[in-house]
């Protein structure tokens, strides 16, 4: 049995125009950068175009990738430039729903059904009024699980901004969802 390669390894191949490899690098970063695009952006369709455009552009450019942060980091760089040129072309929309994540529970309790889907609902109307780079800044964290330092990298600011930033969202969406508390 032959075990699955390592991230260097098929980065690695994938500079040399190995397609399998660049492949698997698709599988393994595409669905979080689907739901990050689909969370600031909130269309399907533009979505998919924004992941599709980042990974011809990783492609394109995968040679000049030196490694100097983590491939996730990269990628995550090159789709946030592309979602800020999506909203300088067009007017903010809603973000996708948080509860497309979130897998439904069985629960004999129909209240409380009733009461976690309000609570989504709450949480995506408060993520919506989040200025774009808090909205970014906390869906990379808490959703997509980067550090402060991934972050700055994505974002093209300090760990002291993303803080910042992460600070306000926070405030933000505990004052919007205090009656949730």
């Amino acid at each position: 049995m032959t075990s699955r390669p390592n991230e260097a390894d098929l980065i690695r191949r994938a500079q040399l125009g190995d397609r399998a490899a660049f492949e698997a690098l698709v599988e393994e970063h595409g669905p979080g950068l689907y739901r990050y695009g689909l969370r600031m952006l909130g269309d399907e369709g533009t979505t998919q175009d924004c992941v599709q455009d980042t990974f011809l552009h990783a492609w394109t450019q995968l040679d000049g990738f030196r490694g100097d942060s983590s491939l996730s980091t990269w990628l995550f760089g090159i789709m946030a430039n592309l979602v800020r040129r999506e909203y300088r072309r067009r007017s903010r929309r809603p973000t996708a729903e948080l509860s497309d994540d979130v897998p439904a529970r069985r629960t004999d309790e129909p209240e409380q059904e009733v009461q976690r889907s309000a609570l989504l609902r709450a949480l995506e109307e408060a993520l919506a009024e989040l200025p774009p780079d808090q909205r970014a800044c906390w869906i990379l964290r808490e959703v997509e699980g980067l550090s402060y330092e991934e972050i700055a990298l994505v974002q093209a600011t300090t760990v002291g901004g993303v803080r910042g930033r992460l600070a306000r969202a926070r405030e933000s969406l505990g004052l919007r969802m205090e009656r949730w508390r």
